[in-house]
């Protein structure tokens, strides 16, 4: 919308290692904050950068809340995000079998992919995410409204693509799951960055009252 300003003066450098996950109350901008890392919109002013370097792209890719599934089977959604991503054909049903076992797929190849499970579906879309083997993998609320085993089977590729050497970028509103996950965490609130810094001491002694404030569970105004 003209004239509504969603990330303000937002200064943020994500380093390698651990994945960084982004907290903040609903419309903080954490979303947008993921739209501009992925190169789906361009900032108003200021500019991205990759390596220290503008203008060159890193192979990224993202993960929506609710992403929606291709009218394919499992198989055909992840042979569709493979020649997006320019994989020889000759590899894809290696990969695609690399991609269902990571996920916990194994065996659904052949289903269709709008009759999987919330769950299920949430889980292709990040075997969907991984197809082209991305340095920077943005995740927006990946296990939102998912069961705990769900949730752990989603964490636990996410833990497996980090230690790959992947960076992943994530917003999530389930401060559990930042703590388990998170190696720097990014507190946003009305499109300003509030706190940054290692979730070891974010979690046990944060540096401003609105980060206490937000752990506490009170509201930010």
């Amino acid at each position: 919308m003209r004239g509504v300003t969603i990330l303000d003066r937002l200064s943020l450098t994500v380093g390698a290692g651990a994945p960084t996950v982004l907290i903040g109350p609903n419309g903080a901008g954490k979303t947008t904050a993921l739209r501009l890392m992925a190169g789906l919109m361009a900032p108003t002013s200021g500019r991205i950068t990759w390596g220290g370097r503008p203008d060159v792209p890193a192979r990224r890719a993202i993960m929506f809340q609710k992403p929606a599934m291709l009218r394919r089977s499992a198989g055909g959604n992840l042979r569709y995000a493979l020649n997006a991503a320019g994989i020889p054909r000759r590899d894809y049903a290696g990969r695609i079998h690399e991609l269902l076992a990571l996920v916990g797929l194994d065996g659904l190849e052949r289903r269709p992919a709008r009759r999987l499970s919330g769950g299920e579906q949430q889980r292709l879309a990040l075997a969907r995410a991984l197809a082209g083997d991305p340095a920077v993998l943005l995740l927006d609320e990946p296990t939102a409204s998912l069961d705990p085993a769900a949730t752990k089977t989603i964490e636990d590729v996410i833990r497996a693509v980090a230690a790959k050497g992947a960076k992943v970028v994530m917003s999530t509103h389930d401060l559990g799951q930042a703590r388990r996950l998170g190696g720097d965490i990014v507190l946003l609130h009305r499109g300003r960055l509030l706190e940054t810094g290692p979730a070891a001491t974010f979690f046990t002694s944060p540096q401003t009252e609105a980060a206490r404030i937000f752990l506490a569970g009170d509201l930010l105004v």
